[in-house]
């Protein structure tokens, strides 16, 4: 049912360099990139991941209540993709751990102050 989600940055070049080793984590790789935005998925017929400079002129901000949970094969690709977040620059919002009915996650924020989250189900 999605088929992107869109991120604001302030500095495109930057959160680009951000996204390629955090994505890369899940597999997934920059398939689309422009001078106003880029993308990383795993195809084009797969849900993408896209950062914008804002369209409007304004600076990009973050949205209040706004999170990307970002799905992982494993608990140990979500401590992988958390390690690699914070090596990259992200802060840390929760570490990684069991969140009760099998629910695996740690939560983070980018460059710009985005939240984001790896996750996974474990049997």
């Amino acid at each position: 049912m999605i088929g992107y989600v869109t991120l604001g940055t302030n500095d495109l070049a930057r959160a680009s360099a951000f996204y390629d080793g955090l994505c890369g984590e899940l597999g997934a790789k920059r398939i689309m990139d422009t001078d106003q935005f880029v993308g990383w998925g795993v195809s084009m017929n797969e849900p993408l991941l896209m950062l914008f400079i804002p369209e409007n002129g304004e600076p990009a901000s973050v949205g209040n209540g706004v999170m990307v949970a970002l799905q992982a094969d494993s608990s140990a690709t979500v401590d992988r993709g958390y390690a690699r977040a914070m090596e990259l620059g992200a802060s840390d919002e929760g570490k990684p751990g069991p969140r009760g009915g099998g629910f695996y996650a740690v939560y983070f924020r980018d460059l710009d102050g985005n939240k984001l989250n790896f996750f996974c189900f474990q049997s």
